[in-house]
């Protein structure tokens, strides 16, 4: 059903609008509405221009909270005051920032030692003392590396002309790595050489002890230990926030609702009166709690609420707020999906979980899928809530009720004896059609009444909308209504053999509906004494009502005819499963009960889905497209938001 609702104003003294928000709105679902955009007829509104005291402490909070590891277990503190809550977020911070530094600082360390470490890296094969190496006084030394494609070049030079050693370290790809040692007499000569080879120098500073494989590995060690200080840091960060544990939380929450209430003013308006500054709030809510919310502030003297009745005059279309049993809640889903109803509608969740559900179980007829649908389903939505499981459980139940009525489980159908009768099998004799699947009749004439139903739905709508041309003359009206019920009953007399009604009653029951339908726009007009003419002509106006009449009298018949396939659903069940079993062996009385397992669990996934989508589109095209518009926007209520941010 869907909750009727009000629109309220609320006001009160400018500074008073954080209490009223805190201690009233927050326990009520309201949905707030723009006060600048609704009340455009008062006079003197402006906005509020105030910055969110609590924003930068409750992102703080927030950061440190997100830090802690299980803080959904934790306890909240509950001694807190709103003073102890901004200290409390100031000191963590300013622990936490000293704390912070101090690992930037190492981090920083760490950067440099890998420079440093980069750097003597591609001469660890060097063999020498580095300390010793770089305070020679009689040999002179260059570190660096060559270009691959010079190295032999290099290597010719030394062996023929040059008196200097080339000590070689690391390789790859592109470069040697290493250094060569000469004589002062000989370094100038040597070095022309090295240059015009390409050879580039790398700086080895001062700072290093032993070989150059020792260094590396002092370096490697010296991170590892300043890598320990961080974790230490970070062990201290998760210390000093774990202590604190239960008061953040308390303090996030706190903020985090003082920060919404306070971002009320955005919705929000201002109005000088006599020189006192008010606020005005306004919004929807449901009556229920309108009456409630008028009880409780009654005797609040800084209150003051005014219930607007005409609000589709001046507010615009209310929200929708949807409350149905638990058992059909799931099925809000698929309304929601189609588009939720305008407050002037009627809910179809009912309608669509009992329909739904039962077509899906005539489509799906077999006790052992139909309970496995169930308890899947079932647990699935005890845990999770999940809409879509809840919709399968409800279907596997009637899923289980049709196996009883065909006698099928997991496919076998001669274990239990049928209720009803078994859909590929049972036949039955009609007048011109032959012999003809007892299952396909069935599933039209079903078709047939949730049709009629889905026209009386129509009707009540349009009666609720007090649109007379809806109601009375449409295709999906009290003519359209008449003349179809006028057809089936033909159809059902004929069908069983009985006399039909005369002619003249006949053209009566067929010929005034289309007539009424053909002229339903001439017949309003006259009806609400309107005074607007036709848009075209007359005869375009009979050439047009001619084809769309023709187009009303194809719907009936393609609508009527759609519903075919739950029989057809049902027979391919049957036979699919058939299938299913002879693959399995089953026919030779050894089955593979690993082939019948799966094939079950496949049947059931797979065919259940394409089922399941069937039904949907029955519903959504075959019936919400008769009665229902799902014209309506949602009811979003400011509590609601808080909801959210606090999940977040």
């Amino acid at each position: 059903m869907i909750v009727k609702m009000k629109f309220i104003n609320i006001s009160g003294p400018r500074n008073d609008i954080d209490r009223v928000t805190d201690l009233y709105l927050s326990r009520y679902e309201i949905q707030l509405e723009s006060a600048l955009s609704e009340l455009k007829t008062v006079d003197n509104l402006r906005p509020f221009v105030e910055i969110n005291p609590y924003r930068d402490a409750l992102a703080k909070a927030n950061q440190f909270v997100g830090y802690l590891p299980n803080a959904d277990d934790v306890e909240p503190a509950s001694n807190l005051g709103l003073d102890d809550m901004f200290e409390l977020v100031r000191k963590a911070n300013e622990d936490y920032q000293t704390l912070q530094e101090k690992k930037e600082k190492l981090k920083k360390k760490i950067d440099e030692l890998r420079a440093k470490q980069q750097v003597i890296a591609p001469f660890r094969p060097v063999d020498c003392d580095l300390h010793k190496v770089l305070n020679y006084r009689y040999i002179t030394y260059r570190f660096g590396r060559i270009a691959v494609e010079f190295y032999h070049k290099m290597q010719k030079y030394l062996m023929e002309d040059l008196k200097a050693v080339f000590v070689e370290g690391e390789r790859d790809e592109s470069f040697v790595y290493g250094a060569y040692f000469v004589s002062p007499a000989e370094a100038q000569k040597v070095d022309a050489v090295f240059r015009s080879l390409h050879f580039e120098r790398i700086e080895i500073k001062d700072e290093f002890e032993g070989t150059p494989a020792y260094a590396y590995q002092s370096i490697e060690a010296e991170i590892a230990r300043v890598n320990l200080e961080i974790e230490d840091l970070d062990k201290q960060a998760g210390e000093m926030l774990s202590d604190r544990a239960p008061q953040l939380i308390a303090a996030r929450n706190r903020l985090e609702e003082l920060s919404n209430n306070f971002d009320v003013r955005k919705l929000a308006a201002r109005m000088e009166d006599n020189k006192e500054d008010y606020y005005i709030l306004c919004g929807w809510m449901a009556e229920d709690d309108v009456e409630k919310f008028l009880k409780e502030v009654e005797d609040d003297d800084k209150v003051f609420v005014v219930v607007e009745d005409d609000h589709d005059a001046y507010f615009g279309e209310p929200p929708t707020k949807l409350e149905n049993p638990k058992l059909f809640k799931p099925f809000e889903m698929f309304v929601q999906m189609y588009g939720l109803p305008a407050h002037n509608e009627m809910d179809p969740t009912v309608f669509v979980g009992i329909t739904y559900s039962f077509i899906f179980g005539v489509m799906f007829g077999d006790v052992g899928q139909g309970l496995l649908l169930l308890i899947g389903g079932a647990l699935i939505y005890h845990f999770k809530k999940a809409p879509l499981a809840g919709i399968i459980a409800s279907a596997g139940v009637f899923s289980t009720i049709f196996g009883f009525l065909f006698g099928s489980i997991f496919g076998f159908e001669d274990v239990l004896p049928a209720l009803w009768m078994r859909p590929i099998d049972h036949m039955t004799t009609l007048p011109f059609l032959g012999k003809l699947n007892t299952v396909f009749i069935v599933a039209v004439a079903f078709g047939m009444f949730l049709i009629i139903v889905a026209m009386i739905l129509h009707i009540i709508n349009a009666a609720k909308s007090k649109d007379i041309e809806a109601a009375w003359f449409e295709p999906n009206g009290a003519a359209g209504l008449v003349f179809y019920v006028a057809v089936v009953i033909t159809i059902v007399l004929f069908m069983t053999g009985n006399p039909l009604p005369g002619g003249i009653v006949m053209a009566v029951m067929f010929g005034v509906p289309l007539i009424v339908m053909l002229f339903r726009e001439p017949i309003t007009r006259a009806i609400q004494k309107r005074a607007d003419k036709m848009e075209t002509g007359k005869a375009m106006f009979i050439v047009q009502g001619f084809f769309e009449m023709f187009e009303t009298l194809l719907s009936y018949f393609s609508n009527t005819i759609s519903f075919i396939r739950i029989g057809a659903f049902a027979v391919s069940h049957a036979a699919i499963m058939e299938v299913v079993l002879q693959l399995a062996g089953a026919e030779s009385g050894h089955p593979n009960w690993i082939g019948v397992i799966f094939g079950n669990l496949f049947v059931c996934g797979f065919e259940g889905l394409i089922v399941g989508i069937q039904v949907l589109r029955l519903e959504y095209y075959e019936m919400f497209s008769r009665f229902y518009k799902g014209s309506g926007h949602a009811f979003d209520p400011y509590t609601k938001k808080n909801a959210k941010k606090a999940k977040k």
